[in-house]
């Protein structure tokens, strides 16, 4: 199959960009789809001999690169609207801006701005990022929450994020957005509803990861088909379920890995993700470009859990037929 396995970068950010191409080559990958951890936008939007050194590395371990990330900066775009900053997000944005939510927002912007053109100069088409949400604490509607907060909410980000999206438009990248809690598009109707509020923008789509779907209780494939268009780039990321009738969705505050949460990240093949139909939807509308790894497990050790993910993946990685299975049968 033509679509690469790529080791989004991420949560290995404790790495430099040299031990995590070594590791990467080693655990199995063709590809980095590298985080900010491991790419400076601002240096890389102006500074080709770095962009070369950063080709020079990934080349130098057989590593090709489709895709780079920018997910806490654009975090920091919406979430840092009046009502809506939240201090932990000081641990996203540079030191100095700390407690300061309007200065927080406007590294964010250009940051975004720059990793458009950092893509470009990487040679990439595609940035998976956040974009936040100035409304997310909404979610319950308690206490309640009208339609017109609601709406305010989507024209807040439409007016904050046209212009970086102009900033791509010009660079000819993509932005991929990961449907996630905290984000203004966390299931499918917030999904519809933002890519309407963009009028349907072809610079908008979106970066699948069906372990946020499934433990809300959506059918991924569906997902899939659905937004068929818009599937720009690939997550594969698993959950498992353990609602045992006292661990409940909503997490109960408790720590990822502990086993009284209703669900938790797992490595790719030990959770509840029926990764066969999401492949087969995915050779049904034509996805070709990376199946890239966010491995989350805290209850498996990350380097043996890399590794196997990587041979998991490789295995589902399978094309469409390209004949009927029925053809070869003829009467006698």
């Amino acid at each position: 199959m033509a679509r690469p396995v790529t080791l989004f970068t991420i949560q290995w950010g404790d790495l430099s960009l040299e031990e995590i191409c070594a590791l990467a080559q080693k655990m199995g990958y063709e590809g980095l789809e590298l985080s900010a951890a491991h790419l400076d936008m601002k240096r890389a939007a102006s500074d080709q001999t770095y962009v070369q050194q950063v080709k020079d590395t990934l080349a130098k371990y057989g590593l090709g690169c489709w895709s780079i990330s920018n997910h806490l900066a654009g975090q920091c775009v919406c979430d840092t609207l009046p009502g809506a900053y939240d201090a932990r997000l000081d641990g996203f944005a540079p030191a100095q801006y700390a407690g300061n939510p309007e200065a927080i927002q406007a590294w964010a912007v250009q940051e975004m701005k720059d990793t458009a053109q950092a893509a470009k100069a990487m040679g990439v088409d595609t940035v998976t990022f956040f974009m936040g949400s100035p409304i997310w604490k909404f979610w319950y509607s308690f206490p309640q929450t009208s339609e017109e907060q609601v709406e305010a909410g989507y024209q807040q980000v439409k007016e904050l994020w046209s212009p970086i999206m102009d900033e791509f438009d010009r660079c000819g990248v993509k932005l991929a957005l990961e449907i996630h809690p905290t984000e203004i598009a966390f299931d499918y109707w917030s999904t519809k509803k933002l890519l309407d509020v963009f009028d349907r923008r072809p610079t908008l789509g979106i970066n699948f990861d069906p372990s946020h779907l499934v433990w809300q209780g959506l059918d991924p494939q569906t997902f899939l088909l659905d937004f068929s268009d818009r599937i720009y780039h690939v997550h594969i990321k698993d959950v498992k379920l353990n609602l045992n009738g006292r661990n409940g969705i909503l997490g109960s505050h408790i720590t990822f890995g502990d086993q009284r949460r209703g669900w938790n990240f797992v490595s790719p093949g030990h959770g509840d993700v029926d990764f066969d139909n999401i492949i087969r939807a995915l050779n049904q509308i034509g996805y070709t470009g990376p199946l890239s790894i966010e491995w989350e497990d805290s209850g498996m050790e990350r380097v043996f859990g890399g590794t196997e993910a990587c041979a998991f993946t490789k295995k589902i990685n399978f094309s469409a037929s390209d004949v009927a299975f029925d053809s070869a049968i003829k009467n006698q």
